[in-house]
């Protein structure tokens, strides 16, 4: 039977065996313990690294299975290559061709295509863009790939004339309307009707309303400007259309009374 002196030595050999086993591979998977073949020292600090296309596994630098058309990234995690430029991955073992269509290119990062100006993309491939008249390209790779002449708008495909209403002009926008009306004028319809302004007020070009606006002091009261009564103790409000009562009072019937 064995003293037990000797089994605690043994059992501590033991443990310290199995510290060693997982504390020496750490170490040469860190690169400080002796330097490996493929391997150089490190730029800054100690230890060492793996060349470019090894990577470190145990106390080794083994070369990395990079396919053809890839490059190793220098990376330790992932499969540490890439694909060249116009290449794409398949199944993570090689790098193919990125099929390119007809009156198409690569795009600058090398992972997709897109097609020649004069063409948009339909499915896998790049067809012509069918110009109607009064049109010219644009650069949008989505859509229809052209926009009408200033005057026209797309209808059906092609560019038919804008009516524009006597009084009004062209927008020149996107989206929205075509035209507005001239400075004076209101919209009713499909026409510019001129704005009739009452007395005391004057032109306002906001999008809403009748297009006019009364002047400070008086207030819209069925269709026309009228003074503003304003009460004892009271103020016009920052619009000049309105009042409050002074700091102090308050409303009842009309007029400003002191608060209690």
């Amino acid at each position: 039977m064995r003293h037990p002196l000797a089994r605690l030595i043994a059992r501590t050999a033991a443990v310290a065996g199995v510290i060693a086993s997982f504390a020496f591979p750490v170490l040469a998977q860190d690169g400080t313990g002796p330097m490996p073949e493929n391997a150089q020292p490190r730029s800054y600090g100690g230890g060492w690294v793996c060349d470019l296309g090894y990577r470190v596994e145990a106390a080794e630098c083994l070369a990395i299975d990079v396919p053809e058309h890839a490059y190793p990234t220098g990376r330790s995690y992932g499969k540490g290559w890439e694909c060249n430029r116009g290449y794409e991955e398949v199944d993570g073992t090689s790098c193919n061709p990125i099929p390119v269509p007809a009156n198409a290119f690569l795009r600058s990062s090398g992972y997709d295509w897109q097609c020649e100006r004069g063409f948009r993309q339909e499915d896998e491939a790049c067809v012509p863009i069918v110009l109607p008249e009064r049109a010219y390209l644009t650069d949008d790779a989505s859509g229809r790939g052209w926009t009408c002449d200033r005057g026209y708008e797309a209808v059906a495909g092609i560019c038919s004339p804008i009516a524009v209403p006597a009084n009004a002009y062209l927008t020149n926008a996107d989206y929205g309307e075509a035209w507005v009306c001239e400075r004076g004028f209101v919209k009713i319809d499909d026409r510019c009707d001129a704005v009739v302004v009452p007395a005391n007020a004057y032109l306002d070009e906001a999008s809403y309303g009748p297009g006019w606006s009364c002047e400070r002091g008086y207030e819209l009261l069925n269709g026309a400007c009228v003074a503003i009564d304003l009460p004892e103790n009271a103020y016009l409000d920052r619009s000049g259309n309105r009042w409050s009562c002074n700091r102090g009072f308050q409303l009842s019937d009309g007029a400003c009374v002191l608060g209690r």
